[in-house]
């Protein structure tokens, strides 16, 4: 049997599985799968940013950082982005999974996760080749236990989880870190621009803003509309990730169009309190309608009752009755997203319904009753 054959039959296997994939041309529809949370992406103010540095600097950046493709737009947003989360530097990617592949490899050392960490912090974890291990999702007693044991420099989070919408507690969990003396690095991907003051996330919504225990890695193509990744922390962090950060180093420049764009929305996402308020409300009325209750934490942790931002999804069946379910939204004109095993941490097919404040307020509500209607 050949290597292609043996890639057919395992093909085939993931196929009578009801885990095949396949790249789905975006369709109109009403959008309840895509990560916009704030509809920034198509801002006039945004698109009318990023057409004048596409003007200025052309469409790609030429080069990587350290050789041709560092413009003012990069270094402006970065001073900006750090700022708003009340960090001391920021360093720009280009996305936000080699943003936290760079910043976990770069920092080494042994590194402990949340077991619903992003798949890019596990990926991280083993290609930086020293030791690491999980803790159960959201147990305090868990990451206690595993923190005396392992002794980790790292331990990895996310402030808002991007499977399941439910928060980290962040407080609690800076609090063990300290006592230690391991970093903790907070990916806020789904946070910023929906949760904290001013949309800085969840590391400022817990009171940490600014604290030299805490890297913040987050990608720009969520509640900004944009793409890119980025690194803030203490000023040694980021003289480390120039001289040391290989997906930093070696990779292309994101583009300066698309930061300028990510400029302007950040500038917008600030002043949007009334859309953060709205983002609140539908998405608990997304988790009354479908009866999606947010995953319980043990009692130390108070947890919020409804999604900590914009993320909520209702459980499926299998992976067939997922996909089945999704598709039939698909068809009545509402955009779903669907995640099985292995993308969701629990190993149960689900649909995965994400807020943007942009629909109108009449559609969204037939959606979640499209959604409901269509359930298996």
């Amino acid at each position: 049997m050949s290597a292609w054959d043996r890639l057919a039959r395992k093909a085939d296997l993931r196929g009578r599985a009801g885990l095949a994939r396949t790249p789905r041309l975006r369709a109109a529809a009403i959008d309840l799968a895509g990560n916009d949370y704030l509809g920034l992406s198509r801002h006039r103010d945004v698109i009318a940013a990023a057409a004048g540095a596409l003007g200025e600097y052309g469409l790609g950046a030429s080069g990587s950082r350290l050789v041709r493709g560092t413009t003012l737009v990069h270094e402006s947003f970065e001073d900006e982005f750090a700022a708003h989360v009340g960090a001391e530097t920021a360093t720009l990617y280009s996305s936000g999974y080699l943003a936290n592949l760079g910043a976990v490899a770069a920092l080494a050392g042994p590194v402990l996760l949340d077991a619903h960490a992003h798949a890019s912090l596990h990926d991280a974890a083993r290609l930086a080749g020293g030791t690491s291990d999980t803790f159960a999702h959201n147990d305090f007693e868990d990451l206690e236990r595993q923190l005396t044991g392992l002794r980790p420099s790292i331990v990895a989070v996310e402030s808002v989880y991007s499977v399941l919408g439910d928060a980290a507690p962040l407080a609690q969990i800076h609090a063990l870190t300290s006592a230690h003396q391991a970093l903790l690095l907070v990916d806020e991907a789904h946070a910023i621009g929906t949760i904290g003051p001013k949309g800085a996330g969840g590391v400022a919504a817990a009171g940490l803003a600014g604290d030299d225990g805490i890297v913040i890695t987050a990608t720009l193509s969520k509640a900004l509309g944009a793409a890119g990744g980025i690194v803030a922390g203490p000023k040694p962090l980021r003289r480390h990730l120039t001289d040391t950060s290989r997906t930093f180093i070696y990779d292309t420049a994101p583009a300066p169009a698309v930061i300028a764009g990510a400029g302007a929305a950040l500038r917008i996402a600030r002043e949007s309190d009334g859309a953060r308020a709205e983002l609140g409300r539908r998405s608990a009325m997304a988790a009354k309608e479908l009866e999606a209750p947010i995953p319980a934490a043990p009692p130390s942790f108070a947890p919020d009752p409804a999604p900590a931002a914009g993320v909520l999804s209702p459980v499926a069946g299998d992976a067939h009755a997922a996909r089945a379910w999704a598709d039939r939204c698909a068809e009545r004109g509402v955009a779903v997203g669907c995640f099985r095993p292995p993308s969701t941490p629990d190993h149960r097919s689900r649909l995965r319904l994400t807020i943007n404040t942009a629909v109108a307020a009449a559609d969204f509500e037939k959606a979640l009753r499209i959604v409901q209607e269509e359930r298996p």
